[in-house]
């Protein structure tokens, strides 16, 4: 086994618990702001953002590349949409549009989701992209 890509996946199941646990602390600081979201947004984010990078983890102990191409594509999609919301386009989600106590967690809350999308999308790809099997004569070479 490839020690950096073992140690990759590693990291990226990481990643995903990491990334699931500051969406559901970003989402209850979204219901206490009272900052909703459009019924397709919201779609999105049960189905891409909170689902997909579990569904990807659950998929990679049977059919391993596959969930890693899960993990990378939502995780890509969710860091396009956070940002997008958050940070550029001008309205009730974007950091500087939430009203109270809850702003600064608002802000640190979406900047974690950005920068663990970010990196799960990088690992998941390497991981992805490496060697589908050794041949057991030659470790470094893709069979």
């Amino acid at each position: 086994m490839d020690v950096p890509r073992q140690s990759s996946r590693r990291w990226l199941a990481l990643i995903v618990v990491a990334h699931l646990a500051i969406s559901l602390v970003h989402g209850d600081i979204h219901r206490r702001a009272q900052v909703p979201l459009a019924p397709a947004a919201t779609l999105f984010v049960f189905i891409v953002i909170l689902a997909g990078p579990v569904v990807g983890l659950a998929v990679t102990r049977v059919r391993p590349r596959a969930g890693y191409w899960v993990i990378a594509v939502t995780l890509a999609g969710s860091f396009v949409f956070g940002v997008m919301a958050h940070f550029l386009v001008p309205g009730a989600d974007h950091v500087s549009h939430v009203n109270g106590g809850s702003r600064l967690w608002f802000a640190i809350t979406a900047i974690l989701l950005a920068v663990t999308e970010a990196i799960g999308t990088a690992v998941a790809v390497f991981v992805a992209k490496g060697p589908r099997r050794f041949d057991s004569g030659d470790r470094g070479r893709r069979a």
